[in-house]
């Protein structure tokens, strides 16, 4: 089927990383979603959609775990919670997103004028929950 929505989990490769998610080991969970974060920010070549479509999905559940988060999918997101992971996986979430939205990734590429929009909104919300600008910071920028 391919892709059916412009969420995290709204495509096949999504739904079979979250079915791989589940059926690793607990004490795995971390290095493999590690993995998959550090294979998107790694490559400073051009991103395929694969890699890019399982980062995505990683920095979703971790930014469920985050205030201001929003659920993952029940039907396609993986069956078990992943466990809260090291402080760093939050930055390299936001990193690989980072990726995403860069002039080489397919993924980026191939979400068209139409549903392009929502979907780059999307990851731009998953951005600033996994890496909230502080008020203080973010005021000091308008200051003259």
């Amino acid at each position: 089927m391919g892709t059916w929505d412009t969420g995290p989990f709204g495509n096949d490769t999504a739904a079979d990383f979250a079915n791989d998610l589940d059926d690793a080991a607990k004490g795995e969970r971390e290095r493999f979603v590690r993995g998959v974060l550090m294979r998107a920010i790694d490559n400073q070549d051009y991103l395929e959609a694969p890699d890019a479509e399982e980062a995505v999905a990683v920095a979703a559940l971790i930014a469920a775990q985050c205030p201001g988060g929003e659920p993952v999918s029940p039907h396609y997101g993986p069956d078990e919670p992943i466990p809260n992971m090291s402080a760093d996986i939050r930055r390299l979430a936001a990193e690989a997103l980072d990726r995403f939205l860069a002039d080489k990734s397919e993924l980026s590429e191939l979400w068209g004028a139409e549903d392009g929009e929502r979907w780059r909104g999307s990851i731009v919300r998953l951005r600033q929950v996994l890496d909230p600008m502080p008020e203080a910071q973010g005021d000091a920028l308008f200051e003259i």
